[in-house]
Protein backbone atom coordinates (compact mmCIF):
# COMPACT_ATOMS: atom_id res chain seq x y z
CA UNK A 1 0.00 0.00 0.00
CA UNK A 2 2.79 2.42 0.91
CA UNK A 3 4.51 1.56 -2.36
CA UNK A 4 1.39 2.49 -4.30
CA UNK A 5 1.18 5.87 -2.53
CA UNK A 6 4.86 6.47 -3.16
CA UNK A 7 4.49 5.67 -6.87
CA UNK A 8 1.45 7.98 -7.12
CA UNK A 9 3.37 10.73 -5.33
CA UNK A 10 6.32 10.36 -7.69
CA UNK A 11 4.00 10.33 -10.70
CA UNK A 12 2.25 13.48 -9.46
CA UNK A 13 5.60 15.17 -8.91
CA UNK A 14 6.76 14.20 -12.39
CA UNK A 15 3.57 15.60 -13.95
CA UNK A 16 3.93 18.83 -11.96
CA UNK A 17 7.52 19.20 -13.17
CA UNK A 18 6.48 18.63 -16.77
CA UNK A 19 3.70 21.20 -16.45
CA UNK A 20 6.11 23.75 -14.97
CA UNK A 21 8.62 23.04 -17.73
CA UNK A 22 5.94 23.43 -20.41
CA UNK A 23 4.70 26.69 -18.85
CA UNK A 24 8.25 28.04 -18.73
CA UNK A 25 8.85 27.03 -22.34
CA UNK A 26 5.61 28.68 -23.42
CA UNK A 27 6.56 31.90 -21.65
CA UNK A 28 10.02 31.83 -23.20
CA UNK A 29 8.54 31.19 -26.64
CA UNK A 30 6.00 34.02 -26.40
CA UNK A 31 6.96 36.88 -28.72
CA UNK A 32 7.82 40.14 -26.99
CA UNK A 33 5.43 42.29 -28.97
CA UNK A 34 4.14 44.25 -25.99
CA UNK A 35 6.28 46.68 -24.00
CA UNK A 36 6.98 46.23 -20.33
CA UNK A 37 3.89 47.90 -18.83
CA UNK A 38 5.77 49.30 -15.82
CA UNK A 39 8.53 50.84 -17.91
CA UNK A 40 6.28 51.97 -20.77
CA UNK A 41 2.66 52.46 -19.70
CA UNK A 42 2.02 55.01 -22.48
CA UNK A 43 1.73 58.74 -22.04
CA UNK A 44 -0.37 61.25 -23.94
CA UNK A 45 0.53 64.69 -25.18
CA UNK A 46 -1.67 67.01 -23.07
CA UNK A 47 -1.78 69.50 -25.97
CA UNK A 48 -3.91 67.09 -28.01
CA UNK A 49 -7.56 66.74 -27.03
CA UNK A 50 -10.74 65.49 -28.64
CA UNK A 51 -11.76 69.13 -29.15
CA UNK A 52 -8.65 70.08 -31.13
CA UNK A 53 -7.92 66.94 -33.17
CA UNK A 54 -8.82 68.74 -36.43
CA UNK A 55 -6.10 71.31 -35.78
CA UNK A 56 -3.53 68.80 -34.44
CA UNK A 57 -3.40 65.09 -35.23
CA UNK A 58 -5.82 65.21 -38.15
CA UNK A 59 -3.68 67.79 -40.00
CA UNK A 60 -1.35 66.29 -42.57
CA UNK A 61 2.25 66.50 -41.37
CA UNK A 62 1.40 66.88 -37.67
CA UNK A 63 3.28 63.77 -36.53
CA UNK A 64 6.35 64.72 -38.52
CA UNK A 65 6.34 68.18 -36.96
CA UNK A 66 6.64 66.83 -33.40
CA UNK A 67 8.66 63.65 -33.98
CA UNK A 68 11.86 63.63 -31.91
CA UNK A 69 15.21 63.46 -33.67
CA UNK A 70 16.58 59.98 -34.35
CA UNK A 71 19.67 60.86 -32.31
CA UNK A 72 17.40 61.20 -29.26
CA UNK A 73 15.44 57.99 -29.89
CA UNK A 74 18.54 55.95 -30.76
CA UNK A 75 20.25 56.98 -27.51
CA UNK A 76 17.10 56.07 -25.56
CA UNK A 77 16.81 52.73 -27.38
CA UNK A 78 20.41 51.84 -26.45
CA UNK A 79 19.73 52.72 -22.80
CA UNK A 80 16.50 50.73 -22.74
CA UNK A 81 17.95 47.62 -24.39
CA UNK A 82 20.69 47.64 -21.74
CA UNK A 83 18.31 47.91 -18.78
CA UNK A 84 16.59 45.13 -16.86
CA UNK A 85 12.96 45.65 -17.97
CA UNK A 86 14.00 45.33 -21.60
CA UNK A 87 16.55 42.52 -21.28
CA UNK A 88 13.76 40.07 -22.12
CA UNK A 89 14.23 40.96 -25.79
CA UNK A 90 17.42 38.94 -25.79
CA UNK A 91 19.39 41.34 -27.97
CA UNK A 92 21.02 44.71 -27.69
CA UNK A 93 21.34 45.05 -31.44
CA UNK A 94 19.59 48.36 -32.10
CA UNK A 95 19.05 47.47 -35.77
CA UNK A 96 16.55 44.80 -34.71
CA UNK A 97 14.29 47.35 -33.01
CA UNK A 98 12.39 50.52 -33.72
CA UNK A 99 12.08 53.01 -30.88
CA UNK A 100 8.32 53.32 -31.09
CA UNK A 101 5.66 55.39 -29.39
CA UNK A 102 3.25 53.11 -27.56
CA UNK A 103 0.52 55.73 -27.97
CA UNK A 104 1.35 56.86 -31.47
CA UNK A 105 2.04 60.46 -32.36
CA UNK A 106 -0.85 60.34 -34.78
CA UNK A 107 -3.13 59.65 -31.79
CA UNK A 108 -1.65 62.30 -29.53
CA UNK A 109 1.05 60.27 -27.82
CA UNK A 110 3.78 62.08 -25.94
CA UNK A 111 6.67 62.54 -28.39
CA UNK A 112 9.68 62.40 -26.04
CA UNK A 113 8.80 60.69 -22.76
CA UNK A 114 10.41 57.31 -22.06
CA UNK A 115 7.02 56.38 -20.58
CA UNK A 116 5.72 56.35 -24.15
CA UNK A 117 8.80 55.13 -26.05
CA UNK A 118 9.99 51.52 -26.17
CA UNK A 119 12.22 49.29 -28.30
CA UNK A 120 9.74 47.45 -30.49
CA UNK A 121 11.08 44.46 -32.46
CA UNK A 122 10.89 44.76 -36.25
CA UNK A 123 10.77 41.05 -37.01
CA UNK A 124 7.99 38.56 -36.76
CA UNK A 125 4.24 38.56 -37.11
CA UNK A 126 3.95 40.96 -34.15
CA UNK A 127 6.57 43.45 -35.25
CA UNK A 128 6.62 47.18 -35.77
CA UNK A 129 5.08 47.05 -39.25
CA UNK A 130 1.96 45.37 -37.88
CA UNK A 131 1.56 48.04 -35.20
CA UNK A 132 1.93 50.71 -37.91
CA UNK A 133 -1.21 49.31 -39.57
CA UNK A 134 -3.10 49.70 -36.31
CA UNK A 135 -1.86 53.27 -35.85
CA UNK A 136 -3.08 54.24 -39.33
CA UNK A 137 -6.46 52.56 -38.84
CA UNK A 138 -7.09 54.17 -35.45
CA UNK A 139 -6.01 57.56 -36.80
CA UNK A 140 -8.53 57.24 -39.64
CA UNK A 141 -11.29 56.21 -37.23
CA UNK A 142 -10.58 59.09 -34.84
CA UNK A 143 -10.30 61.74 -37.55
CA UNK A 144 -13.52 60.53 -39.21
CA UNK A 145 -15.38 60.70 -35.89
CA UNK A 146 -16.02 56.94 -35.72
CA UNK A 147 -13.91 56.47 -32.58
CA UNK A 148 -13.09 58.79 -29.72
CA UNK A 149 -9.51 59.90 -29.16
CA UNK A 150 -9.29 58.58 -25.59
CA UNK A 151 -10.67 55.17 -26.61
CA UNK A 152 -8.08 54.89 -29.37
CA UNK A 153 -5.26 55.93 -27.02
CA UNK A 154 -6.38 53.40 -24.41
CA UNK A 155 -6.58 50.65 -27.04
CA UNK A 156 -2.97 51.25 -28.04
CA UNK A 157 -1.68 51.60 -24.48
CA UNK A 158 -3.45 48.63 -22.93
CA UNK A 159 -2.63 45.98 -25.55
CA UNK A 160 -1.86 47.15 -29.05
CA UNK A 161 -2.02 43.64 -30.50
CA UNK A 162 -5.52 43.02 -29.15
CA UNK A 163 -6.52 46.38 -30.68
CA UNK A 164 -4.94 45.29 -33.98
CA UNK A 165 -7.07 42.14 -33.98
CA UNK A 166 -10.19 44.18 -33.24
CA UNK A 167 -9.74 47.21 -35.50
CA UNK A 168 -7.56 45.95 -38.37
CA UNK A 169 -8.25 42.21 -38.63
CA UNK A 170 -11.84 42.64 -37.48
CA UNK A 171 -11.88 39.81 -35.00
CA UNK A 172 -11.48 39.37 -31.30
CA UNK A 173 -9.43 36.22 -31.91
CA UNK A 174 -7.24 35.10 -29.06
CA UNK A 175 -3.69 36.29 -28.94
CA UNK A 176 -0.88 33.78 -29.00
Amino acid sequence: MQSLHLRRGIAALAIACLLLFDAGAAIAATPNYLPNAKATPGLINPLVTQKNIHSTICVSGYSKSIRPLSSYTTKLKIQQLSSLPYSRYGSRNTRLFEEDHLISLELGGNPTSSLNLWPEPFAGPYGARIKDKLENKLHDLVCSGQLGLVAAQQAEASNWYAAYLTYVVGTSAKQP
